[in-house]
């Protein structure tokens, strides 16, 4: 008899398991079923919009539905990161982003989701490398240890541009001053276009651009580039060092963008947006369009891309802090 009342109940329980298990598989063959939506939290037009819209154009031939691409800007990229957190996790509302959701939890002290609890990782997509650069008119500089030695003689003389605080172009540059020991006066400017203007006009000494950007400039010689932020070279300026190779052990700065799912959603349909993904950053098209924009392809597994936000996230929380950085 007491066997009977503990065996029945483990039953109900396997019995409602299995099911549970058959669901989420039932799910994951029938999705999707209706279109996506890909959120972009910066205006239309720039590197991480062009990503969107050229992956998603890929993805919806395999996947055989829509991905509609809405840009929901404001606020560095946390307007359009909180909607999809509060989205229902269904796996038709992602979130395409920059590394800015590991560099605004230590910016913003209001910030109303949590890049690791609210979001379920999906895949790295690309990199977009950045090269620090001079105007060899205004400072003669020729390496990266020339630019050191000369903010050594003289602290606080030299600037570096910036296309805002809190930029990838800015957290190169803090990043550069922190492990070099030398200071530098930062120059913030309203995006990138007006700081390479300048740059080029001989009103700042230098600039981590990106090089889709600055690769026009350095081909007619008004800008010189020194070093790219990656650990690797880059195959769009191969000639270029890295900062490592130039004598600043450790440095390594890699834009990135990436997509992401409202935490909760069914592992299985993570893994088939992932699986779509990989495949679409593989296409020679897609590859030739981010060529274009200076992006090289990653395609990372989930648990990849959930380790390099939590290792990044803590990375620039410290330097914030350090470097006193903040959001005016």
């Amino acid at each position: 008899m007491r066997l009977r009342h503990v065996i029945k109940p483990l039953v109900h329980a396997l019995v409602a398991l299995s099911l549970t298990g058959g669901a989420s598989a039932a799910l994951a063959d029938n999705y999707p079923d209706h279109p996506i939506k890909w959120v972009v939290p910066f205006p239309p037009g720039g590197a991480m919009d062009s990503i969107a819209r050229t992956l998603g154009e890929s993805m919806s031939k395999q996947l055989n539905t829509s991905v509609i691409v809405e840009n929901r800007a404001g606020a560095g990229g946390n307007i359009g990161a909180a909607s999809v957190a509060r989205s229902k996790p269904d796996g038709y509302t992602i979130l395409i982003v920059a590394n800015g959701m590991a560099v605004n939890p230590a910016l913003y002290a209001d910030l109303n989701y949590d890049p690791i609890k609210d979001f379920a990782p999906i895949s790295l997509l690309a990199v977009v490398p950045n090269v620090l650069v001079t105007n060899p008119a205004r400072t003669g500089a020729t390496s990266v240890q020339d630019v050191i030695a000369k903010a050594r003689a003289q602290p606080n003389h030299y600037t570096y541009a910036s296309a805002g605080v809190g930029t990838s172009i800015h957290l190169a540059g803090e990043l550069f001053v922190s492990m070099t020991g030398i200071e530098m006066l930062h120059v913030p400017y309203k995006g990138s276009g007006p700081a390479v203007a300048d740059l080029l006009g001989g009103q700042v000494d230098y600039m981590f651009d990106s090089i889709t950007s600055a690769k026009p400039h350095i081909a007619t010689g008004k800008l010189r580039a020194l070093g790219v932020t990656t650990a690797k070279r880059s195959a769009a300026l191969p000639d270029v060092p890295t900062l490592q190779e130039a004598g600043v052990p450790g440095y390594e700065l890699m834009p990135w963008f990436a997509a992401f799912a409202p935490a909760g959603t069914k592992p299985e349909v993570v893994a088939k947006l992932n699986e779509a993904m990989r495949h679409a950053l593989a296409e020679p098209k897609v590859k030739a369009t981010l060529d274009s924009i200076g992006a090289e392809p990653i395609g990372s597994t989930a648990d990849a891309l959930r380790d390099h936000l939590a290792k990044e996230t803590a990375q620039w929380k410290t330097l914030v802090k350090e470097r006193n950085i903040k959001i005016n």
